[in-house]
C-alpha cells in the first residue's frame, strides 16, 4: 500500500495523520520542529496550542463548534480524545491543560504502528506521492515560496495576535474573585473556573487611556517587508487596541463585558467592566487573559496590564504578540476533494486552508485524512453534507465562498443550508440552533455510516 506523507503535526496534521493510519494507512508525519523552530511554538511536541488554551463551547445542542466537537468525537478523532482526556474547568467551554494535552497527542502519534515520524523542514511542494500540508499559519517561508510559484498566486496574509499568560500565585484575590459568567456549569469547580477583576468607570477610563497610549509593533520581526497596509486582522481574534481605537466602549461590550458576574467582595456594586483569566494548565498555576491579545511592546504591556486591579503585582509567565497567518484561496485553489487542482497528488487541511480556529482546523485535518486515505485504497470518499458542521466548512472552503472576498472563518449556522419549517425553520433562534445540530447529527451519523 501506498505511504501517504503529511507535512507539519500541528492540529490539523496530527488528526490527519491518526485518521489515515486508524484507516490502514501507513504514514510519515512530517515536523520541522524541533530543529526548526517558530517564534510562537516552545516546544517539538505536536498540536502545540500557541494561542489560547479554549476549543470554546461545547454545546452540541445550540452551537455550531460544539456540534462540530460531537462530530470529531463521532469520528474517533484523537484531537478531542486528547482534550477530552486533559479538559479543565472553563464554564460550558472546552479548554484543556496546553503542555498535557500536546504531550498526549505526541504519545499517541509516536507509538501508532503505521505512523513513522520524520524530523526535518519540507521546503517544496512534492510532485509525486499522496501528500497532505497542513502547515498553519505559520508556514515557513520556503515553503510558502515553493506553493506560490505552484498555484501562481500570492497566498492572503492576516494578522492573529497572542494573549499573556499570568502566574496565578501573582494574582490578588482580595480583590479578584472566582465565577463562571451566569454561574455556568453543572459543579462547583465548572462554575468558579474564571478569575474575575472588577473595573470602575474611574480604572475603565484609565486604562484605555493607557492602551491607547501605549507603544505598539505591528509585525513580528521579519514580515514587516511582506504585510499589507492597512494591517488586515481577523475579527475574531483582534488585538485589544484596535478594539479601543474602534471606540472606548468597545472592549466593555466585549471581553471586558460585566454582565452576569457578580463581585464576592462586594455584591452590591456593579463593576462598570470586568477582566476574565482562565485556568491554562491543569495544576491551576498558570491563567490567561481571556479576549486579551495584544500588539502592545513588552514593556508596555506589563505597565498597562498591572494598571488591572487585581494585576497589579502580576508575574507574567508568556506576554503577548503579533505574528502573520498564511492561508491559501481555496476556493479557487482545491476541489472539492481538499486536493490542489493543479496538483492532485497534493491536499491542504487546517487554517492554511482558510478555516479559523483550532477545533475547525483538526476537522479539516480529520477530513483529509479520511480521504487521502480512502484514495490511496482506491476508494472515493465524498464529504459529509453541508448539513453538517464538518460538511458546511469544507463547502465554503471549496466552493461556497466568494473568491475574491474570501476571509478566514469560524463554524457557524450561517454556513448551513436553511431549515425547513417540520425542522423548525419559522421558530426562535434556540429552536433553530438545535434544529440544526438535530439535522446535522443524522446527516454525519449517516456519512459515517456509509463508510463503516
Amino acid at each position: 500500500m501506498d505511504t501517504l506523507h503529511i507535512i507539519g503535526a500541528g492540529l490539523a496534521g496530527s488528526e490527519a495523520a491518526w485518521q489515515a493510519a486508524q484507516a490502514g494507512v501507513p504514514v510519515v508525519l512530517h515536523e520541522m520542529r524541533p530543529q526548526v523552530g517558530t517564534f510562537a511554538h516552545r516546544s517539538g511536541d505536536f498540536a502545540e496550542m500557541v494561542c489560547s488554551n479554549s476549543f470554546r463551547s461545547d454545546d452540541d445542542e445550540r452551537n455550531a463548534v460544539g456540534l462540530l466537537h460531537w462530530e470529531m468525537r463521532a469520528a474517533g478523532g484523537l484531537i478531542m480524545a486528547m482534550a477530552d482526556r486533559h479538559s479543565l474547568p472553563a464554564g460550558g467551554a472546552l479548554a484543556v491543560d496546553r503542555e498535557a494535552f500536546s504531550g498526549a497527542v505526541t504519545a499517541a502519534l509516536r507509538g501508532h504502528p503505521l505512523i513513522s515520524v520524520s524530523e526535518e523542514e519540507i521546503t517544496e511542494l512534492p510532485s509525486e506521492g499522496h501528500w497532505i500540508i497542513a502547515t498553519g499559519p505559520l508556514t515557513s517561508g520556503a515553503l510558502a515560496e515553493s506553493i506560490r510559484k505552484v498555484t501562481g498566486a500570492e497566498s492572503l496574509a492576516f494578522f492573529d495576535a497572542i494573549a499573556p499568560i499570568v502566574h496565578a500565585e501573582t494574582i490578588d484575590m482580595s480583590v479578584a474573585w472566582r465565577q463562571s459568567r451566569y454561574d455556568k456549569g453543572e459543579t462547583e469547580e465548572e462554575r468558579t473556573a474564571y478569575i474575575n477583576c472588577p473595573m470602575t468607570k474611574e480604572d475603565y477610563e484609565a486604562f484605555i487611556d493607557a492602551l491607547l497610549a501605549a507603544e505598539k509593533t505591528e509585525f513580528h520581526a521579519g514580515e514587516a517587508e511582506s504585510s499589507p497596509k492597512p494591517t488586515p486582522y481577523f475579527d475574531g481574534c483582534l488585538p485589544i487596541e484596535v478594539m479601543a481605537e474602534r471606540g472606548r466602549e468597545t472592549l466593555r461590550h466585549g471581553p471586558m463585558k460585566p454582565v452576569g458576574l457578580t463581585n464576592a467582595h462586594d455584591p452590591a456594586t456593579k463593576a462598570y467592566a470586568v477582566v476574565q483569566l482562565r485556568r491554562d494548565n491543569a495544576l491551576g498555576t498558570l491563567y490567561n487573559i481571556v479576549g486579551f491579545q495584544t500588539k502592545m511592546k513588552y514593556g508596555a504591556q506589563t505597565s498597562v496590564f498591572k494598571m488591572i486591579p487585581g494585576l497589579q503585582n502580576a508575574s507574567f509567565a508568556r506576554l503577548g504578540g503579533i505574528h502573520r497567518n498564511t492561508f491559501l484561496n481555496s476556493p479557487t485553489l482545491l476541489d472539492t476533494q481538499m486536493r490542489l487542482k493543479l496538483r492532485p497528488n497534493l491536499r491542504f487541511a487546517g487554517q492554511v486552508t482558510g478555516v479559523e480556529g483550532y477545533v475547525e482546523s483538526a476537522a479539516m485535518g480529520l477530513l483529509a485524512g479520511r480521504m487521502a486515505a480512502a484514495e490511496i485504497k482506491g476508494q472515493v470518499l465524498p464529504p459529509p453534507s453541508y448539513e453538517t458542521a464538518m460538511g458546511s466548512l469544507v463547502n465554503h472552503i471549496t466552493g461556497g465562498a466568494e473568491a475574491k472576498t474570501f476571509q478566514p472563518m469560524n463554524v457557524n449556522f450561517g454556513l448551513f443550508p436553511p431549515l425547513d419549517d417540520a425542522r423548525g425553520g419559522r421558530r426562535g433562534r434556540k429552536d433553530r440552533y438545535k434544529g440544526y445540530t438535530d439535522r446535522a447529527k443524522e446527516s454525519f451519523t449517516a456519512w459515517l455510516a456509509d463508510q463503516a
